[in-house]
């Protein structure tokens, strides 16, 4: 009975892993890593444009951040500092 269960066993570990490679999933070892990593063209392009994106977005959050700190400072001014803020632009600007 055992010998039937361990052979069981094993017959539906090969089956597995043959129907992994069939359908094109990577091997994995037992700590879920895989045992062959794939590397080909359109992986690498795939992770040139990640890394673009990724410098991109980093970017457009140091603006955002930049932003941020401008309206926090706006709103936590006092209203005197603020009015005397414009008044100096709009006179930097008539001139």
């Amino acid at each position: 009975m055992a010998l039937a269960v361990g052979g069981l066993g094993i017959i539906s570990y090969i089956v597995t892993t043959w129907m992994k490679i069939g359908n094109g999933y990577p091997l994995e070892s037992s700590w879920g890593k895989p045992m062959l990593p794939q590397k080909n063209e359109e992986m690498l392009e795939r992770v040139k444009l990640v890394s673009q994106e990724n410098a991109q977005l980093r970017a457009e959050l140091s603006s955002v951040k930049d932003r941020l700190a401008n309206v926090e400072r706006i709103v936590t001014d006092g209203a005197h500092t603020l009015s005397h803020d414009i008044e100096q632009l709009r006179s930097i600007r008539s001139n």
